[in-house]
């Protein structure tokens, strides 16, 4: 008998609500059978993005937010069970992610008592509108067992991707950039290896007022500046070894303005080919120190659909076969939405959905709170 889940992402790029529903058999295999895309209303992403910086009545704003994100989830998995054609009865959890508002890991600079991660879009919310038990809130109880909160998703790629007869790596494009190692023995590593597609993103939101760069066919036309390259290479987030994770406070669009002042004549096409070779070259760096050659690689989300940089990314990695996600048996667009109901379940089956080699916690941890319907 399988269990059916929603699972429910948000990310970094902000660029819609993914919704994928699966099915868990009694052996706990995943099997993808559904999915849809919500937009984010354009108002409510303009708020999302004011929390995710230092505001005004900051927690006014943040109260809204929370119960607006959380209405249009609840929207968005009615409406997949709408377009699945199922009864809400029939889905025995959401696994709603949330929205990441602001994620402040441990470092060298922070004590792990005072880090903190913020997603919101409430769960009782979710759970009243749609009628189905939510699980949500999964990140915080890793970072109070001294974990990062970041990357959870390498648990389940190391649950559905994982073969014993070849070493994977699952590669996540989405704002930011993490990967997982499968290891062929079982060990799994993984890390945010820095920005996805956020600063692309940014870039042509504030030069063209585009979403994102379509097959990165802006950032074809440039030509990369080697100095400017270099410059962005700097940050010590990438001098960092795992477990280690980031997000828009270390990768905005300030960081973008922070550079043009150093390097003030760069037209805006060659800023943006510099952006997709930064993403290409800082995941390519972390890959080469973290696994063997000729391992398989398989991509996922947003950034798998930017041609430009999957072309970059197979010239600068030509020992690695790259093929995407759904060689594997789930499309690339809905592995992290698929990965947040699998944890639901997880949570829901007293099972813990992180790793500690991944994430620094200090064990095994059952994420997440339950709000039955």
């Amino acid at each position: 008998m399988s269990s059916k889940y929603i699972g429910l992402m948000s990310g970094t790029s902000l660029d819609g609500i993914d919704a994928a529903l699966i099915s868990i058999d009694k052996d706990g295999c995943v099997h993808f059978e559904h999915s849809i895309s919500a937009e984010l209303p354009r108002e409510l992403k303009k708020d999302i993005l004011q929390l995710c910086s230092t505001s005004h009545d900051e927690i006014e704003l943040l109260g809204k937010t929370d119960r607006k994100i959380g209405q249009v989830f609840a929207e968005a998995a009615l409406a997949l069970c709408a377009s699945a054609n199922i009864k809400t009865t029939d889905v025995t959890a959401v696994g709603s992610h949330g929205q990441t508002v602001r994620h402040r890991p441990p470092d060298n600079s922070r004590d792990y008592r005072n880090a903190f991660t913020l997603q919101i879009g409430d769960p009782n919310t979710i759970a009243e509108i749609s009628g189905i038990t939510t699980v949500g809130d999964f990140r915080r109880r890793d970072i109070a067992a001294a974990g990062q909160g970041a990357p959870l998703v390498p648990a389940f790629h190391a649950a559905a991707f994982a073969d014993p007869l070849e070493e994977r790596i699952i590669l996540n494009i989405g704002g930011m950039a993490n990967v997982s190692i499968l290891k062929k023995n079982g060990d799994v590593t993984g890390f945010d290896t820095g920005p996805g597609n956020v600063l692309m993103d940014s870039w042509i939101q504030h030069c063209q007022q585009l979403n994102y760069d379509r097959n990165g066919e802006w950032a074809a036309s440039g030509s990369v500046d080697p100095a400017l390259l270099q410059y962005f290479l700097q940050s010590n987030y990438y001098r960092q070894t795992g477990p280690k994770s980031t997000g828009r406070e270390q990768f905005n669009m300030q960081t973008i303005e922070e550079a043009l002042k150093v390097f003030p004549c760069i037209a805006a096409p060659d800023v943006q080919a510099t952006l997709l070779e930064l993403t290409a070259r800082s995941i390519c760096d972390a890959i080469e120190k973290s696994s063997t050659a000729n391992s398989s690689l398989f991509l996922c989300g947003g950034g798998s659909a930017n041609l430009a940089l999957c072309q970059r990314l197979k010239i600068l990695l030509p020992s690695h076969a790259i093929n995407d996600t759904s060689a594997l048996g789930i499309p690339p667009d809905w592995v992290e939405a698929v990965a947040f109901g699998w944890i639901a379940h997880q949570t829901l089956n007293h099972l813990p959905g992180n790793i500690p080699a991944v994430t620094g916690a200090k064990g095994s941890r059952i994420l997440g709170a339950i709000y039955p319907a």
